[in-house]
């Protein structure tokens, strides 16, 4: 399968626009895996003249010794007073966020550089560590997604059905001719490092085991609303709610799942409810069904396919239920309300919007379909 290199990482112009605007700010990239953290940086990188940066990556067998940083800073310095750091794979050297820290600080006081910098690396649960402890006011966050049916049909010329089976991380569609390729891939190669590398050698987890089941069960649950008590019923193993709520906490921080809570005006009853789970792309579902689906997982498939896209807008994302009637997404932007339903062919009723509508007399309704849903996804974002 042709890759076309034209097609550009989502947050390229974001990320160049803030060089240029708040260059005072350390620009930070995170995200999932495999969706081209380094491909786009790249792509920012090529349009500039040598001289005016300096990548390096962390990448290794062994954790860089944090004196690697100051040797990396200083060839950005040799290069102009106003290069361009990239630190690829950061979270890798140990003590990062302390050492950016002091030498960002040193260049604000002493005013002698300009050193622009930018940090990514492939565990963002490592990444966010370092920022909460030591980097608090100084950088400015910016975030990669999984790829969208769009830009794997421009990029990879996927098809709909294809996107719904295999969609989500590029570096695996060169293998979805042969399905046993592209599990073994998809298990191996990114949801294994994940697991092992970016949550478990971080956070502690008493049962990884358990820990696995619990991921491979929630995504099994592509946006369907679930209880903790559930959940916890299905594992084998005995526990509490607040163990699933951890779990699903870490998964959530390395960019694996989102939980959905209940839309309320209130924000206690909407922490209190049961969430609704949405896998962050269809990949991550089909590997729970050997990437082969009926017609009713596919509906299921493109409902979260549309969660993972609205999750990307600038608002909050909720679910809304009322005994019987349901909305399938809420989403609010500062004092807008729209209430989305999903209709892929499945047979759906449309009450639970009229409902929602008496209840929320200046909610704007929207239904969501297979030939509609870039046009509004697109206008939500002009909001």
């Amino acid at each position: 399968m042709k890759k076309n290199n034209k097609v550009r990482c989502s947050f390229v112009l974001p990320l160049t626009h803030a060089l240029e605007e708040i260059p005072h700010l350390i620009q930070v990239l995170i995200g999932p895996r495999q969706v081209g953290k380094t491909t786009g940086i790249w792509q920012i990188l090529n349009t500039m003249k040598e001289s005016r940066y300096h990548y390096a990556s962390a990448d290794g067998d062994l954790p860089q010794h944090s004196s690697w940083i100051l040797e990396q800073w200083t060839h950005a310095l040799n290069k102009c007073v106003n290069c361009l750091l990239v630190i690829d794979e950061i979270q890798k050297v140990e003590n990062w966020s302390e050492t950016v820290k002091k030498l960002w600080d040193d260049q604000k006081i002493k005013k002698n550089s300009n050193i622009k910098l930018i940090v990514l690396g492939s565990s963002s649960l490592g990444l966010q560590k370092g920022l909460s402890e030591s980097l608090t006011g100084r950088y400015y966050l910016h975030r990669a997604y999984h790829w969208s049916y769009i830009q794997s049909k421009e990029a990879f010329k996927l098809t709909f059905d294809d996107f719904l089976l295999y969609g989500g991380y590029p570096g695996s569609y060169p293998l979805i001719k042969n399905k046993l390729h592209w599990l073994n891939y998809l298990k191996e190669s990114i949801i294994a490092p994940v697991i092992g590398k970016d949550i478990l050698q971080i956070s502690r987890v008493k049962s990884p085991a358990l820990f696995k089941q619990c991921f491979d069960l929630v995504c099994s649950y592509p946006a369907q609303e679930i209880s903790y008590t559930k959940l916890l019923g299905q594992l084998q193993d005995k526990g509490n709610t607040d163990l699933i709520k951890y779990y699903l906490e870490l998964l959530e921080g390395a960019y694996l799942v989102k939980q959905l809570f209940k839309f309320s005006n209130k924000k206690i009853l909407s922490k209190s409810s049961s969430p609704k789970i949405l896998p962050l792309c269809p990949a991550l579902y089909s590997t729970t069904l050997d990437a082969s689906m009926d017609e009713s997982e596919k509906g299921r498939c493109f409902e979260l396919m549309i969660g993972a896209e609205l999750i990307k807008l600038p608002g909050e994302i909720y679910y809304w239920r009322e005994k019987n009637f349901e909305v399938d997404f809420v989403y609010k932007f500062a004092k807008k309300i729209f209430a989305i339903e999903i209709k892929s062919g499945r047979k759906k009723n449309s009450k639970g919007l009229e409902e929602f509508k008496k209840r929320f007399i200046n909610a704007e309704l929207i239904i969501i379909t297979p030939t509609n849903y870039n046009k509004i996804i697109e206008g939500l974002y002009l909001i």
